[in-house]
């Protein structure tokens, strides 16, 4: 019999690995330059994914944690341009980590323990619902990384060579 949980996880990494692997040897100047009109950043998608996607789905709505410091940001996409590049990569790192220990010990069955009344009557019901939501999110922006770093540099994530 397959382990549903263990496919959920080996697909999360497999994405987390994207976001991390598609940004490795670009410069700090390159991680913090805005490639949009918006400002956007490959630093600030990272800080995004660390607090809007992980942070949230997994501690705050899955778990019920309420944290001290509310993850829950309008601009989690708007960076600091004096944090450094390593703390937000850290960060995302350690809440992939935490993200992790939320589905070891969690059912895939069990419903929400917290969840946000400003989505109205849109609900997910369990915890595969949100896993899936957030292997779909960190694909998504796994992709957008991807179109990020070939503008910066030409790098492409995985291009088959002769």
């Amino acid at each position: 019999m397959s382990d549903p949980k263990g496919v959920l996880r080996d697909y999360l990494g497999q994405g987390r690995r994207h976001v991390l692997g598609i940004l490795e040897g670009l410069s700090e100047e390159d991680l913090h330059r805005p490639l949009l009109p918006s400002g956007w950043s490959c630093l600030g998608l990272v800080q995004h994914l660390a607090l809007d996607v992980e942070q949230f789905w997994f501690r705050r709505v899955v778990a019920g944690e309420t944290l001290d410091d509310d993850p829950v940001t309008e601009n989690a996409w708007q960076l600091d341009p004096a944090t450094p590049a390593a703390v937000v990569l850290d960060l995302y790192r350690r809440e992939c980590e935490r993200s992790d220990e939320v589905l070891a010990a969690t059912d895939l069955d069990a419903p929400p323990r917290w969840w946000p009344d400003w989505f109205g009557d849109w609900r997910m019901d369990d915890l595969r619902e949100i896993a899936m939501h957030v292997v779909t999110e960190t694909a998504c922006h796994a992709g957008h990384l991807d179109t990020a770093r070939e503008l910066v540099d030409g790098r492409q994530w995985m291009v088959l060579t002769e």
